[in-house]
This record gives C-alpha cells, sequence and structure tokens, in this order.
C-alpha cells in the first residue's frame, strides 16, 4: 500500500485501555510458557496497532508542521504516548518477574527481558507528567527550526536548503551563507536556549525522582545500554583522542592545503575541495532511479526491497517549506513497510543520507517478521551499523550517481567518515558534562562545549564568529535536545562500518553474507552479540581503533587527493 493510502485514525485512548488491562491481567495469570507466549503475542498485536497509528501521525506531522490536522495529532501523542508507557512499564514488570522466562527465550529472546529490566528502572507511573512536558519541550524545539526563513542574497531559505551553500566554490558565498544560517541562532538564542534549560532540568528531575542522581544514570538506560556501561564509553573516547583525533586532524591539514587556505574554518568544513564538491546528477527523481538500479544489481534482497519502496512510494525526500529538518528511518509495523524522511539540497549529502536511511530501511526490511515488535529493531547503537555500512556498500555503484566525480567522492566519504568520529565523541562527552551538572546556566553549557571542541576538533576556526567563539554550535545537533545520549552509536557503529569497507576492499567473500545476518538478527542480540555475529571486532576493544583507522588512513595516504 502507498504510504500516501495508509489511513491514520486516533485511537481510543480509554478503549485500548481496557483491552490492555484485559490482557496484561490475562498475562500475569498465565501458568504455562506456552500461555504466555500466546497472550504477549495479543499484546503486541495490540501495540503495532498503536506504533502503526503513532508513526502516521509523526510522519506526516514532519513532513508538513503547518498542517493543523497533523499538529494536534502530534500533540495527542506526545500527551498520550507518556500513558501508554504506563501499560508498557506493567508488561516489563510482568516479563521480568516471570517464574519461568528462560523458558521463553526460544519465543521471546533474552534482549527483550534485558530491555524491559531497563524499561523498569527507568519509568513509573508518576512520572508521567514530567516525560509530557519534556515531549512538549522537544516538539517545540522541532518547531522552531522548522520555522526558520533564512534571507540570502535576496533569496528566502530554510536550514536544509542554505546548507547547500556552504559547498559553494566561492569562499565568500559560503562565509555568507554560513553566517546568514547561524544568525538564526543566534537571533533566537534565548528560545534555544531556554528550550534546553528546561530540558535538563525537567530530565534531571525525572531521574531524581526515579531515585537517581544524575540524568546521565537515566539516560544510559533509556538509550537500552545492554551490554556496556559509562565507564567502558569514557574509554573508548580516550581512544578516539588518542588514536583517531592527530589523524583527522592530517586529513583537515590536507582539505586546507586543497582549499589553498591557511585553515579550516566553520564555513570551510562542508568544502572539500576548491573547484567545488562532488554533486549528485540529475534530479531527485534521478536520485531514486541510481539507487533502484544499484539495489536491483547489489542483490536479490536488495532488489525487492527497493521495489517495495518505490512502488509504494515510501519516502520523502525533498526540503519544503513548513517541513522538520534531519532525516531518519522508521518503520509502520502493520502494514509491514519502512519509511525514509530526508531532506535534500542538491549536495552529496543527498546520496548519503540516501543509502545511509536506505541501510535503515533493508534491516527492518529483512527483520520486519521477528514475532517479536520491540525486536524488530536492534538497539540504537547496532541498528546504525546497518545503515552506515551501507553507505560503503554503496561505493561500487558511486560512477551512478556522481559520474567522472565518483573517485572525489568516495575520498570525501571515507575522510569524513574518521572526522566524523572525534565531532561524534565531543557531542556524547558535552552531554555528560551536561547532565552531570545540571545546574549550569546557558554560558556554562556555551563555555564547556567549546572547550570541549577544541580538544577533539582542534584545527576548527571559529574565531571569525563571535556566537561560535562563545560555544553555539551544538544549537545545530537535533540529538542534544531531542534524544539525550543518542550519539556515541554513531561513532560506534561507524567504527563497525569501516570494517566492513576494509573487507570489501579486501574482497572478502563473507563480507556480504554477514552483512545480511546483521540485518535479519534485528534486535534478538546485544550491541556486542550482533557485533560478533557478524565476524566484527567490538570498538570497546583495546586496539579495535587503531587498527581499523590505519587501514583507513593507508587507503588515503595511497590517493592523491591533490588530483581530484
Amino acid at each position: 500500500m502507498k504510504f500516501a493510502e495508509m489511513k491514520y485514525e486516533r485511537p481510543d485512548y480509554h478503549a485500548v485501555s481496557e483491552e490492555y488491562e484485559r490482557l496484561l491481567t490475562e498475562l500475569e495469570q498465565a501458568q504455562q510458557p506456552e500461555r504466555f507466549v500466546q497472550v504477549f503475542r495479543e499484546i503486541d498485536v495490540l501495540r503495532s496497532k498503536l506504533s502503526t497509528m503513532y508513526n502516521i501521525a509523526y510522519i506526516r506531522h514532519s513532513i508538513n508542521t503547518k498542517d493543523e490536522f497533523y499538529d494536534k495529532e502530534n500533540e495527542f501523542w506526545d500527551e498520550t504516548n507518556p500513558l501508554f508507557a504506563v501499560y508498557d512499564n506493567r508488561l516489563s514488570k510482568i516479563a521480568v518477574e516471570c517464574p519461568f522466562k528462560e523458558q521463553l527465550y526460544n519465543d521471546i529472546p533474552e534482549p527483550y527481558f534485558l530491555a524491559a529490566e531497563c524499561n523498569l528502572k527507568s519509568f513509573r507511573e508518576d512520572i508521567v507528567p514530567l516525560v509530557q512536558r519534556e515531549n512538549r519541550l522537544a516538539s517545540e524545539y522541532g518547531k522552531l527550526k522548522a520555522s526558520a526563513q533564512i534571507e540570502y542574497d535576496g533569496v528566502i531559505y530554510n536550514l536544509s536548503t542554505i546548507s547547500s551553500k556552504a559547498e559553494d566554490p566561492d569562499r565568500s558565498v559560503r562565509k555568507g551563507a554560513m553566517d546568514a544560517r547561524l544568525r538564526f541562532y543566534e537571533d533566537h538564542e534565548d528560545e534555544f536556549d531556554r528550550i534546553y534549560d528546561e530540558l535538563v532540568k525537567v530530565r534531571t528531575q525525572i531521574a531524581n525522582d526515579l531515585g537517581y542522581n544524575t540524568y546521565t544514570e537515566l539516560g544510559y538506560l533509556r538509550m537500552m545500554r545492554l551490554d556496556y556501561n559509562r565507564e567502558m564509553v569514557d574509554n573508548y573516547r580516550r581512544q578516539i583522542l588518542k588514536d583517531v583525533v592527530p589523524v583527522a586532524t592530517k586529513l583537515y591539514e590536507r582539505q586546507a592545503k586543497r582549499l589553498g587556505t591557511d585553515t579550516v574554518t566553520y564555513y570551510d568544513k562542508a568544502m572539500e575541495y576548491k573547484n567545488g564538491n562532488p554533486l549528485p546528477n540529475g534530479t531527485s527523481a534521478d536520485l531514486i532511479q541510481a539507487a533502484s538500479s544499484m539495489y536491483h544489481e547489489m542483490s536479490p534482497e536488495t532488489a525487492e526491497f527497493i521495489d517495495l519502496m518505490v512502488t509504494n512510494e515510501l519516502w520523502d525526500l525533498e526540503s519544503r517549506d513548513g517541513k522538520e529538518m534531519g532525516g531518519y528511518c522508521t518503520g509502520i509495523p502493520d502494514e509491514e513497510s519502512p519509511f525514509i524522511f530526508a531532506n535534500f539540497n542538491g549536495t552529496n549529502g543527498d546520496v548519503n543520507v540516501l543509502t545511509h536511511e536506505a541501510g535503515h530501511a533493508f534491516q527492518y526490511y529483512l527483520s520486519r517478521n521477528i514475532p517479536v515488535l520491540d525486536l524488530q529493531w536492534p538497539t540504537n547503537e547496532s541498528a546504525e551499523i546497518t545503515s552506515m555500512s551501507m553507505e560503503f556498500n554503496a561505493w561500487p555503484w558511486m560512477e551512478q550517481f556522481f559520474g567522472e566525480d565518483a573517485d572525489k567522492y568516495r575520498f570525501l566519504h571515507l575522510s569524513g567518515a574518521i572526522k566524523f568520529l572525534p565531532y561524534g565523541v565531543l557531542v556524547d562527552h558535552f552531554q555528560h558534562e551536561v547532565y552531570d551538572h545540571p545546574e549550569w546556566t546557558p554560558a556554562d553549557r556555551k563555555a564547556c562545549w567549546r572547550t570541549l571542541e577544541r580538544m577533539y576538533e582542534p584545527g576548527k576556526g571559529c574565531s571569525e564568529s563571535a556566537f561560535l567563539e562563545r560555544g553555539g554550535w551544538w544549537f545545530q545537533q537535533g540529538h542534544i535536545f531531542e534524544l539525550p545520549f543518542y550519539y556515541i552509536d554513531y561513532t560506534l557503529a561507524q567504527v563497525c562500518a569501516l570494517q566492513f569497507w576494509a573487507r570489501n576492499q579486501h574482497h572478502d567473500p563473507d563480507a556480504w553474507n554477514d552483512y545480511l545476518t546483521l540485518c535479519r538478527l534485528g534486535g534478538t542480540k546485544t550491541f556486542t552479540g550482533l557485533v560478533k555475529s557478524a565476524n566484527l571486532n567490538v570498538p570497546f576493544e583495546d586496539g579495535c581503533l587503531r587498527d581499523t583507522i590505519k587501514t583507513a588512513e593507508e587507503w588515503l595516504s595511497a590517493v592523491d587527493d591533490q588530483s581530484l
């Protein structure tokens, strides 16, 4: 079914509540594993219907935040999801306390129960009003960004379309456009500061009410960190500083040399080549056609997947006024369909986001029939492995997207993956500091960001922007506002994706089958379990970063980027 034809209907909260209560009571009374699994499946049918309606409303609201109907529906879900979470929490309690739960693992894999324990530790009915407030604030941030009307050189842009100017060969254009983009954040600085200040306070209050000293403890539970902890992440960040920052710094020096500048400033960062970054050929329709051709050639599985996406129009890719920023993939479980949301702006990033989100969608397509709703997707860091690896799996077909500039794109993509790692852990480190110090003022937070920025990205010049010099860059990073602690995930996944890239470079005959295995497993294993199932090294292991980055650095060093 085409997405536009999918029916949305606001659920009757009271009717759903009654059904949930009845089924949960039956589950509590189940005396045999067979009966427990039967009722559990019935509950998942109910939850699947709710998830389907929520995601349809969420997608349509993000496509057009000015749509009054779906704006109201978004408000409904902001208020109601925490109420449904009360029942989900009771479900988790019943599952965790089931006296014969080990006998259920063949039908309901153990990671479900581990996640259920996280749910129990991270939610209680009395915090519902606080979670509702948190949801409203996160939605307010998204709407504020979507409202941006940025005038530059006589043209009105939004935050996505103005970003294309950051890759203009004319340095004065890049600076002017970037300054105009930053001016929106600076003009609304008090609003962004207020929203985030309130988010930090409400999240801290939620954590305190649940018995935690800081939100960081709660944040790890919310993110389902099933088999690693803060200490392991701290050690991982130290490895990034030791093994990756020096390599990334050298790549920035090479970039400055290509551009003919002394340093890579904030308005140079997106510009890799003096004569212009590689641009995808044609319109968004042409990119879809190229993607369709690529996935038909890649494998029988990807061919079936892309036909579903094209036939049912399961994406919205072009940037428009009133559309939320960013990109994402979500699932519509009752339709067994993924959906891709993006904001194309005519840059090489369009190919990145298309292949990245297609990786998410392909994973969901292969795991959509896992009979436990919560395990059709893995935890976030694991989900990002399949998406980032798909970006690299697409390398052999880049001529279809970039023509003679395909090699320029490959160099840009790989070097960008390495340069991203320090930024990714910077975002994570910043959030740890913020939630460890909830009493901080907005000025304190900006000062912290700037200190960490100099540590992880020492070559980025910000001296020409007073807003950035006082630490305002992070306003642009939606995850910090909307999905706290969801960012280290990208870096962990990137390290795994780079391992797949290296295996492809060495023509490893098992690499593709290992990737398919990872996709099919969904969330039936924990992060480290999934990584090992795909025959990859776990990023937390000492030496993993060093060996992975060395392989990539050798490839990049062999390329004469001055000739690209």
